[in-house]
């Protein structure tokens, strides 16, 4: 009797266990899988922009949210240093200028040279031919002819190495010259440099110095970006960077609007992965953008990878480990397909008449 009662009990308390099971059964709708991803809005096209040379601050023209046009001024950096430069280079310019064109006193001076030794060079050569004349004659002595050959020889040579001065000076010249120029030009274009301008039409959003304050080459001075186009900045984990192409669907929320969900299509992926977050960067575009937007919206974002209409799903927290569901005969293996985060798809192993129990905690 007693052996009956203790069968009973077991029972009893078999049957309590498996009604405390939550029971469910597969079921039929559409299932989208996606990746994760956090976001931020930005401005298209924006930049930072920096100064060129190192000196103070002198002048902003523009505020922050101010429109401007490409080629607009932004900020004026004052450094005396390259104004300097450029009257000197001028000068030089000049000078070397007045040099080349002969109205300087050096190649004038070698052409005043080269017209002497011409006329010495006739008169030695009337000298020469007229006492070697005498000498096929017999007439004159061997020292007088040869004195008349030197001199004559003298002569050739030395002209010879006036024009090989003419010309090697004129070259020198020319070439300080085209120097000249080249460093008078440059030093225009680093006197243009002290001004700062838009490189877009866009928005000023952000100015980082203010005027009297030391400026260099590092730090950004103003932050520019298109006025009215947005772009949609995602991070990816590594994990499921490969999932991703272009054109997928995005479906965006936003901090700033709620619940309110906006579709957006991936656009850009980025091949470099960032070494402190392990993650990679995506960019998306709206399809049809909030009216009001500001640099800097964060939000969340999921990037639709796969989508399917009429899948067997059953929800994630049924699965013990990666494939196996319990039903009535115990656990059962499935094969999975389609997942997001918190349904699954079932692509075989049980139907829609399986019933299904959640795994005890």
């Amino acid at each position: 009797m007693r052996y009956h009662i203790y069968l009973f009990m077991a029972f009893m308390a078999l049957t309590a266990c498996s009604e405390s099971k939550e029971k469910s059964y597969p079921t039929r709708m559409s299932l989208t899988e996606s990746v994760y991803a956090s976001a931020t809005v930005q401005p298209d096209s924006l930049y930072q922009a920096y100064s060129n040379v190192l000196g103070i601050l002198d002048k902003v023209w523009v505020e922050e949210g101010d429109i401007v046009k490409r080629g607009d001024p932004i900020l004026h950096v004052t450094n005396t240093s390259p104004a300097l430069n450029a009257e000197n280079a001028r000068l030089a310019w000049e000078l070397a200028k007045e040099n080349y064109d002969g109205r300087a006193a050096v190649l004038a001076s070698i052409q005043d040279e080269i017209k002497a030794a011409k006329l010495k060079l006739d008169n030695d050569s009337i000298n020469y031919f007229r006492q070697k004349n005498l000498w096929n004659q017999n007439i004159g002595s061997k020292v007088e002819f040869d004195s008349k050959q030197l001199a004559y020889q003298l002569s050739q040579n030395n002209l010879n190495l006036l024009n090989r001065k003419y010309e090697q000076t004129q070259n020198e010249l020319e070439t300080q010259l085209k120097r000249s120029e080249n460093t008078y030009r440059t030093s225009l274009t680093a006197s243009a440099d002290f001004t700062i301008a838009s490189k877009i039409n866009g928005t000023v959003y952000a100015l980082y110095k203010n005027p009297g304050e030391i400026v260099n080459t590092q730090e950004p001075v103003a932050s520019v970006g298109k006025s009215q186009e947005f772009i949609i900045e995602l991070l990816v984990d590594e994990v499921d960077i490969v999932k991703l192409k272009l054109g997928q669907k995005v479906y965006l929320t936003l901090d700033s609007y709620g619940t309110e969900v906006f579709e957006a299509t991936l656009d850009k992926i980025y091949p470099r992965k960032d070494e402190r977050s392990q993650t990679f960067k995506a960019e998306a575009l709206f399809n049809a953008p909030p009216s009001v937007l500001y640099p800097g919206l964060s939000g969340e974002g999921n990037i639709v990878i796969s989508q399917k209409e009429d899948a067997l799903i059953i929800p994630k927290e049924f699965l013990i480990g990666d494939s196996t569901v319990i039903t009535d005969e115990g656990e059962t293996t499935v094969i999975l397909g389609l997942q997001n985060l918190d349904m699954v798809e079932v692509i075989d192993g049980i139907d829609e008449k399986t019933a299904i129990y959640k795994p005890m905690p």
